[in-house]
């Protein structure tokens, strides 16, 4: 065991692997290429009887762990979403680590209540989200959407849920092309996954309005309760965006929840020019980003903000005796605003992030990704060899291989997949995939946080060896 007065000795050690990791981190396979229980079989059944040393972890962590490692960080991973990391982000972590504070209640680490306080003030007055909504810091996307459901539940059924049980009445609305979390949510807040309705959406992969107003017209009808409805700021397969201000309308019509997700895509409202897309959100009641994702912010750290504060203490807030405090009701007692009651001191990793860059160094680092999404969809428009499925949209291309003269859909479903499975075998690239409307495409998402034109023109490059390759 390393005594804390020693600590200093061995930094340079744990440092020096780090800066050598980030030095060689473009030469290592973006995707891990191990075998399954590769890394298992590599480490013993039991835990060492006695203490080792420092320096024989870290050989075993260069020997055995990274080679099992699919590195998110690598400027050529454009698979899923990012999750994004940056050297501010990192000092902050460990500073976090360090400190190692528990911060469920405002006397458990004052400064890290209100500091997080702070932050969702200056994350609100950016992004356009009206001073009237509060904010929180949640681990995920998928807690917060958890927390909105749950609170819209308890509103639904006048608190009685968290009382009675919930009942069996109770419906949620979201798009087909919505999240797979909210369909967990629903499961886990005990409404029951045939109690999630799915809206139609049009040809830009948005929820259609005045389907989700049909059906719930039609589920009142039916002696259904309409609850909560998810609208979607950057749908997970292609980047969609439900019409917020017609949707706002249908709920507020018909007194219904609404629950605004938008873990990816939240961070483009940091750019004035893309304030449209919350048009409406002053009739919403509750909103979700993940700085986690594309804000430089290392993962986990989900933002979550909510219009009416108290409705969410009354589904959440429980007090047993030993964390009644003198200061109740004067501060902001965090662990009330959602599941855990444990929490990390999350506020410091976006405090260092944000005064970092600036919001001009975000705002510039946001509109460069977008300048290179559109470069690598101009590349495709004029490729031979393959094609856009949707307009590109924020730094999210959808394409895929046009395949050869007389293919059937099919058959271009088949050899799409295959190029795929070259590329990221490769180690060079790794990009994810999705279907719209049926039809096997590609999702290449240009966020990492130190990614450089050349890294795209890379992405080309690998894409048309592959095909050589088939």
């Amino acid at each position: 065991m390393i005594d804390r007065k020693d600590f200093k000795k061995h930094v340079p050690q744990v440092i020096d692997w780090i800066q050598n990791y980030f030095d060689q981190l473009e030469d290592l396979p973006v995707k891990s290429k191990v075998q399954p229980k590769d890394i298992y079989k590599q480490i013993p059944a039991s835990m060492p009887m006695h203490s080792e040393s420092l320096e024989a972890m870290l050989k075993d962590l260069e020997e055995i762990i990274l080679p099992g490692i699919t590195h998110w960080q690598h400027p050529n991973f454009h698979a899923y979403f990012p999750a994004n990391s940056s050297v501010e982000s990192l000092y902050a972590e460990f500073i976090t680590s360090a400190i190692a504070a528990q911060c469920m209640i405002w006397d458990t680490s004052p400064a890290a209540a209100e500091l997080e306080e702070r932050m969702m003030e200056w994350l609100r007055q950016t992004m356009g989200i009206p001073a009237n909504f509060e904010g929180v810091i949640q681990d995920t996307a998928s807690t917060a959407s958890l927390v909105a459901i749950l609170t819209a539940r308890e509103v639904a059924t006048d608190f009685q849920s968290n009382e009675e049980g919930v009942p069996n009445n109770l419906r949620i609305y979201c798009s087909s092309e919505t999240h797979s979390s909210i369909e967990k949510g629903v499961v886990i807040a005990g409404i029951g996954r045939k109690n999630l309705k799915k809206i139609a959406v049009d040809e830009n992969m948005a929820m259609i309005p005045a389907e989700l107003e049909k059906q719930i017209q039609d589920d009142i009808a039916a002696g259904f309760k309409p609850t909560c409805v998810i609208a979607a700021t950057g749908t997970t397969g292609t980047v969609a965006v439900d019409p917020l201000k017609e949707i706002a309308a249908i709920c507020k019509k018909y007194d219904v929840w609404l629950h605004v997700d938008a873990a990816y895509a939240g961070s483009a409202l940091l750019l004035p020019e893309y304030h449209w897309m919350i048009e409406g959100i002053e009739d919403a009641d509750s909103f979700v980003f993940n700085p986690h994702k594309w804000l430089f912010t290392n993962f986990d750290c989900t933002v979550y903000f909510v219009k009416d504060v108290d409705v969410l203490l009354k589904t959440f807030e429980i007090l047993p005796e030993y964390l009644k405090t003198r200061t109740r009701g004067l501060v902001n007692d965090y662990r009330d605003w959602g599941v855990p009651l444990g929490r990390r001191f999350r506020a410091l990793k976006l405090w260092f992030v944000m005064r970092g860059f600036g919001l001009e160094g975000l705002q510039q680092k946001l509109r460069g990704h977008l300048e290179l999404n559109q470069y690598f969809a101009q590349k495709i428009r004029e490729s031979e060899s393959f094609e856009l499925i949707l307009e590109p949209f924020l730094n999210f291309t959808c394409f895929r291989y046009k395949g050869t003269e007389g293919m059937s859909e099919e058959e271009k479903d088949v050899v799409n997949e295959k190029l795929l499975n070259i590329v990221n075998d490769s180690g060079k690239l790794f990009v994810s995939h999705t279907k719209v409307r049926g039809t096997y495409v590609y999702r290449m998402v240009i966020g990492q946080t130190y990614i450089e034109k050349r890294h795209v023109d890379y992405a080309l490059e690998v894409f048309q060896e592959a095909i050589q390759s088939l």
